[in-house]
């Protein structure tokens, strides 16, 4: 019985990929290759009561996942895969070394870098003269609310990678991507370390669950006051959804 039915998925997804399916069917579905013999519909079901979504699932911690009933370690980690694959393709598409002409080619990079992920971590790209990526790198990782960050692993960093420009990134887990003054702050004092040698920092830029932020686009580079707009307002100012159009270059 559970071969027929595995095949009518299989022949469902190769029609129509994830479309149509529930997301207890998408589980379901990956689950045939972590554990072929078995029934993964009841495992998929758990996962979802436990976790509240697909999204919850494949954010969970492998330790979290591996407590369900019918899934051990092997299995847990399998699921852990599939965020980092997805990240490693989005950044596959934008190549090795892109060049960061404009704010959204940014916000590309760094969506790339930082989605789906879990708990609030803090990197940094390095770029030459002409904008195109040297390096980019993860200097802290803080819990859901925080990610510490230190300026002389910044400034170090700036010189061994021998960078004319910087971008700094960070995550808000909890999905609400305005800056906080800790947020400014910190932008304010990286800009000035940077600065000391002769290198700029052109944006920080804040990901969020669906939606990016970019303190260039916002004119917050250098200032250490945000002030927060009128809620209708900040959806189409405040607010960078990860796919229009219109993005400016980023200023020099």
């Amino acid at each position: 019985m559970h071969e027929g039915h595995r095949k009518r998925l299989a022949d469902r997804f190769l029609k129509e990929g994830f479309e149509g399916f529930k997301e207890h069917e998408i589980l379901e579905y990956l689950l045939f290759y972590a554990l072929p013999r078995i029934d993964t519909n009841p495992v998929a079901h758990r996962l979802i009561e436990t976790f509240g979504s697909l999204a919850g699932v494949f954010e969970a911690a492998p330790e979290d996942l591996a407590q369900i009933e019918g899934i051990g370690e092997r299995s847990a980690l399998f699921l852990s895969m599939f965020p980092e694959a997805f990240r490693a393709y989005e950044r596959s598409k934008l190549g090795k070394r892109p060049f960061i002409k404009t704010i959204k080619d940014a916000c590309d990079f760094t969506k790339a870098l930082l989605f789906g992920k879990a708990y609030e971590q803090f990197y940094v790209i390095w770029l030459d003269t002409q904008n195109r990526v040297i390096h980019f790198e993860r200097l802290s990782e803080g819990g859901t609310s925080e990610s510490p960050v230190y300026l002389n692993k910044i400034a170090a960093a700036a010189l061994r990678h021998r960078a004319a420009k910087g971008i700094v990134a960070h995550n808000h887990p909890g999905g609400n991507v305005l800056p906080s003054k800790a947020d400014i702050d910190t932008t304010h004092d990286i800009m000035k370390a940077l600065n000391t040698l002769g290198i700029n920092l052109i944006d920080h830029i804040i990901v969020g669950e669906n939606a990016v932020f970019s303190f260039q686009a916002e004119s917050l580079m250098g200032k250490r006051e945000y002030r927060n707009k009128d809620a209708y307002a900040a959806e189409y100012t405040g607010v960078r959804e990860f796919a229009p159009d219109g993005y400016a270059d980023i200023k020099q």
